[in-house]
């Protein structure tokens, strides 16, 4: 059955390419498996579903082809959808042989590659490792200064036994005696539309065309092992909550990292801020609620009042009324991408007292014979 990956990433077909995006991270962190309550089934299907609407040729086809991508039907001569076969080798479905290359550059090569589970390769043919994603919650007063933060993770890392090269001390490496060398093979499937030659990675050498002699004890051969690793992270004064920030090759390693044909995956920290006791954010602006008495507001005051960097003095004037916002002028959080800083909003609020003693009874009675 297909699959609709507009609907498995949870937005429209008319989705932006940062659409996709945010909707993929957003759902990414939910289900890596990594997390506690995470799903790997789901994971993968949402990275194959953002593997394709995230390519601009690949969505195209996806689109033209519609509920039918990963079944491709059509008649014969025209192929499917609109295209034509006669490049390739045969014309047309009924037992004809297509021939896909396994490292072209796009096309139908790459298409069916991604249906039929082609590993993933950067555009200079280097395999990446997976990318990881993690959450951090930090305070508004954090988000305001900006600070460094250490995470403790747990990815996969270069074997400290063999340093990376998935081979027992002493050994040597040899040909992949599976594949010759060649670090993929040649496999056929059969479609409605005839039988696919498919260029795969070899799995006994994972693509490398080359296999130690004898394996790493500590790895099995894979170079890369699952370890607890902490990674610093500075984050930025004026940080947004949910923003994310991307570090470039500290996610897990790939297959036999020290080859030169494996580079690591990123890794990606959301931002969540914690709500605060006193603040409210709105973009670099905060907000506080003060409260005040009656004789306060009718007769003005100075009041000392939390910012978030230190208590400063506020000077209420008289006569305020309830909701009156007092504005203080750069006391909200740093602009991210600029110079200056957002404001604090002060939100006055004046409280009426719910019991009297018989003395304030009579001042407030006299002043409301006075008609205040």
């Amino acid at each position: 059955m297909s699959k609709d990956y507009y609907n498995i990433l949870g937005v429209s077909k008319s989705a932006s390419d940062n659409e996709i995006k945010k909707a993929f991270r957003k759902l990414a962190h939910k289900y890596h498996p990594d997390k506690g309550g995470g799903d790997e089934a789901k994971f993968k299907e949402i990275n194959e579903a953002y593997q394709v609407l995230s390519d601009k040729q690949k969505r195209g086809q996806y689109d033209q082809l519609g509920s039918t991508f990963d079944q491709a039907g059509g008649g014969a001569g025209q192929g499917f959808g609109g295209f034509d076969f006669s490049g390739f080798s045969g014309g047309g479905p009924g037992g004809i042989k297509f021939e896909f290359g396994g490292d072209g550059g796009g096309g139908f090569g790459d298409m069916f590659g991604d249906l039929f589970g082609n590993r993933n390769k950067e555009g200079d043919g280097q395999e990446k490792g997976n990318d990881v994603a993690v959450d951090l919650n930090i305070s508004l007063e954090e988000a305001a200064i900006g600070i460094e933060k250490e995470i403790n993770i747990y990815l996969s890392s270069v074997c400290s036994e063999c340093k990376g090269n998935g081979a027992k001390t002493g050994s040597k490496t040899i040909t992949c005696k599976t594949c010759h060398g060649a670090g993929q093979i040649k496999k056929e499937r059969r479609t409605i539309l005839g039988i696919f030659a498919q260029m795969e990675v070899c799995q006994d050498c994972q693509g490398q065309g080359e296999k130690p002699e004898k394996n790493c004890g500590k790895c099995g051969g894979d170079g890369k092992v699952k370890e607890n690793r902490t990674i610093k992270i500075k984050i930025p004064a004026g940080i947004a909550d949910n923003q994310t920030i991307r570090l470039s090759g500290q996610g897990e390693v790939g297959f036999r990292p020290d080859s030169g044909k494996s580079i690591p995956g990123d890794l990606y920290i959301t931002i969540y801020l914690n709500q605060h006791s006193l603040f409210e954010r709105r973009g670099d602006d905060i907000y506080y609620k003060l409260e005040i008495n009656f004789s306060q507001a009718a007769l003005g005051d100075k009041i000392e009042v939390p910012t978030l960097q230190r208590k400063v003095e506020l000077k209420i004037p008289s006569g305020i009324q309830s909701g009156k916002i007092i504005k203080l002028k750069n006391k909200g959080l740093p602009h991210l991408q600029g110079r200056g800083e957002g404001d604090m909003f002060v939100v006055v609020i004046i409280k009426t007292p719910e019991k009297l003693s018989r003395k304030q009874k009579k001042i407030v009675e006299e002043l409301k014979r006075e008609g205040m």
